[in-house]
């Protein structure tokens, strides 16, 4: 996540004009993180301790049965739209709502630097994805995919919320970009929500998994009966 905004942000911000040569020794930085995630994600996966009835149980259950997962899928939901929001900022939407929020609550949108511009894109072309494809995984079972990407994008959008809250109130962020007083509550809990929401989706992928695993065949899950 900080090499897909810190890249583009340097050859898009106010700073490109001083690119260095140096600047081509974090191509090695780019391609260990894609060989590391491939390798982790060709592995096999390790044995579950949910039998198929354990699992029959907990697909069987709706999602108004399920107040942890509704919680979640309404959190994604926001999420969804927080992320589409700012995007739009970022792109110089005209509409009113836009303007304001820029203007009195996120102002380091505006920084020239493009770091934050970079982020918020990286947000809508990536998060907004992975939300309405989690929101999904939560109400029809049998995603598996889920709990490894659950992981990645926490940790992804944690480190990603800790730099840009960080620069938002940061002294050596020109006074102008920084979040004004008025707005640090507002703006402080929405960013810790859209920073701790996707931890509580991992956590809740590995406490109860049994809702993402995939069902054996019928035949096998009937000669375990018997046995």
């Amino acid at each position: 996540m900080s090499i897909l905004v810190f890249l583009p942000g340097n050859i898009l911000g106010k700073y490109s004009s001083e690119i260095r040569p140096a600047f081509f020794l974090t191509i090695p930085y780019v391609l260990v993180p894609f060989w590391a995630g491939v390798r982790v994600f060709n592995q096999a996966q390790p044995p579950t301790c949910c039998t198929p009835n354990m699992v029959q149980e907990e697909q069987r259950k709706g999602l108004l049965q399920r107040p942890a997962d509704l919680a979640l899928v309404i959190y994604l939901i926001l999420a969804g739209f927080f992320t589409l929001f700012r995007g739009l900022v970022v792109l110089d939407c005209p509409t009113d709502a836009c303007f304001v929020y820029i203007y009195q609550y996120e102002p380091y949108l505006r920084d020239p630097v493009a770091y934050p511009k970079v982020q918020m894109l990286v947000y809508m072309f990536y998060a907004l994805p992975f939300y309405g494809l989690a929101a999904y995984a939560l109400i029809f079972p049998g995603c598996s995919w889920l709990p490894d990407w659950a992981l990645v994008f926490a940790g992804a959008i944690g480190q990603a919320q800790f730099s840009h809250m960080g620069a938002s109130m940061h002294l050596r962020t020109p006074f102008t970009y920084r979040v004004p007083e008025d707005a640090w509550a507002c703006f402080f809990v929405c960013n810790m929500l859209y920073a701790l929401g996707p931890h509580l989706l991992a956590y809740r992928c590995l406490l109860r998994p049994a809702f993402f695993q995939r069902l054996p065949p019928s035949s096998q899950v009937l000669h375990e009966k018997q046995h």
